[in-house]
């Protein structure tokens, strides 16, 4: 089908579509993929176009179905309100919304050594981006009986001594998705919470010295298509079936206890 096609979809389109921030790489760049394996047109969110373009364009290479690419920054609300504004012009419904932009701090510093900056950027990405992103979500969610998907972290559950303000973001996600769960599940949305351990990708690679991709073994973690597969195994439940919290850690996660 291609991308960025412009004009309203006809009654005869009826595959399901999905929003995916923090679409250009890593575990957004591989859910796009997967979920256009699975038949759904795509909106792809993400600050830089260029990245944006290139998933795009493989994803609709690869699997067929029409994407669309709108970059936004969620720490803005009136851009996060455009990019479903945007999703409901062209495929007039919203059936997955997965909310997966987030940013980490350097790790291992001192709480008094975090620059206020630092902290700010993290807590406006990874709490405001969210409230932002599943807010505007949320009402063509309940007109498509549709799934609302969060992507958390092992650090959403446990302490981190090396990450304390991305691990209370995280936390502060953990509540907030389980809460929304209780206030709009009886609207016929489902809501899930996918916490992965470590995944080798580039993430926060503007704030650190070293990237999960580096840092990480890729052969003793789970990877960005594992956590793509948990959130289409969330997408995939029919109503009134829900999962609404998924851990997918490596298998021997609880030896560091």
């Amino acid at each position: 089908m291609g991308t960025d096609t412009d004009g309203p979809m006809t009654d005869a389109d009826t595959d399901p579509v999905a929003l995916v921030t923090g679409a250009s790489r890593g575990i957004g760049a591989a859910t796009a993929s997967r979920l256009a394996e699975e038949g759904y047109d795509l909106v792809l969110a993400a600050r830089t176009e260029s990245d944006l373009r290139e998933v795009a364009e493989r994803v609709s290479d690869d699997s067929g179905v029409e994407t669309r690419v709108v970059p936004t920054d969620v720490t803005d609300p009136d851009a996060v309100q455009s990019l479903v504004d945007v999703t409901l012009e062209r495929f007039d419904r919203l059936d997955v919304a997965v909310v997966n932009a987030g940013t980490g701090e350097r790790r291992n510093r001192p709480i008094d050594e975090i620059p206020l900056e630092e902290y700010r950027a993290v807590r406006s990405t990874n709490v405001d981006g969210t409230f932002y992103t599943a807010r505007a979500a949320l009402d063509p969610l309940r007109e498509s009986a549709g799934t609302l998907v969060f992507v958390g972290s092992f650090k959403a559950k446990y302490p981190s001594t090396s990450t304390p303000v991305y691990a209370a973001s995280k936390w502060w996600l953990r509540g907030f998705a389980h809460s929304l769960a209780g206030r709009v599940g009886p609207d016929g949305v489902a809501v899930t919470l996918v916490n992965p351990s470590g995944v080798p990708t580039e993430f926060a690679r503007e704030r650190r010295e070293r990237t999960n991709a580096e840092r990480l073994d890729p052969d003793e973690e789970i990877t960005a298509e594992d956590v793509a597969d948990a959130i289409v195994t969330a997408a995939r439940q029919d109503a009134p079936a829900a999962v609404t919290e998924l851990d997918l850690f490596r298998r021997d996660i609880y030896e560091r206890f």
